[in-house]
């Protein structure tokens, strides 16, 4: 009899504490892992309730307003002629006037040949101004003339600008050259070397500003020496 009541009460109290769990208490906290798990790649329908769709800044549509260029339409066959007007110091024989011709072949856009033939006049030197009549070269053979071929090479080239609207192809240039000197009645071998600026107002002209000097050997007054020759000079050439 009393193994019998034992068992009664042992078998009641397994039945209670299995029902315990499977009761839920006011209060009680859900498991974090029990959660819903949004996937990446669902669409918005499925996410969980209460979620806000991802907000994306709008995209903006920038317009440029470009400003036109014109391009100088430059001649494919890179030859110019023309011709300049200056001044030239003829050592011994003061300051005279000068005007030539000038011809340029452009090789590359940093490399040009260019020809160049040039005449003045020399003046007096001091010696025939201080003793009057004396003169020690005949009309003819005070023409000076010159000759020369060089190489020229641009190494500054650029825009100058004239205002807001208006710019101009320029350059600033080496060159550097041989020729030949007709002087009182002799012919002497000359080098010359200087500088200039080239600018082009339209598509088709140049205009130059130069200086250089002429230099040859000469013995006209007695002594044998070099002859610096300064020149200083403007021209304008043409495109074809």
């Amino acid at each position: 009899m009393e193994t019998r009541l034992r068992l009664l009460l042992l078998t009641l109290a397994c039945t209670g504490a299995g029902g315990c769990a499977h009761l839920h208490w006011p209060g009680h906290h859900k498991d974090p892992a029990s959660e819903p798990v949004t996937v990446p790649g669902e669409t918005e329908s499925e996410a969980p309730v209460g979620d806000e769709p991802e907000q994306r800044p709008p995209v903006i549509d920038q317009q440029v307003a470009r400003r036109e260029i014109k391009v100088p339409k430059i001649k494919s066959s890179d030859v110019e002629l023309g011709g300049y007007f200056g001044e030239i110091s003829i050592e011994d024989f003061g300051a005279s006037p000068v005007a030539g011709l000038q011809l340029d072949y452009h090789v590359t856009e940093d490399f040009f040949f260019e020809a160049r033939y040039g005449r003045a006049k020399a003046g007096k030197t001091s010696f025939e101004t201080l003793n009057g009549d004396v003169q020690l070269l005949t009309d003819a053979e005070r023409r000076f003339t010159y000759y020369s071929l060089g190489l020229g090479y641009n190494f500054l080239p650029g825009e100058i600008f004239l205002g807001r609207s208006r710019a101009m192809t320029s350059a600033l240039y080496l060159v550097g050259g041989i020729g030949s000197v007709d002087f009182a009645g002799e012919q002497h071998f000359a080098v010359n070397f200087g500088a200039g600026f080239r600018v082009l107002p339209t598509d088709w002209l140049a205009v130059h500003i130069g200086m250089e000097d002429l230099i040859f050997k000469s013995d006209l007054l007695g002594v044998d020496s070099l002859k610096n020759n300064l020149q200083g000079h403007i021209g304008a050439t043409v495109f074809f």
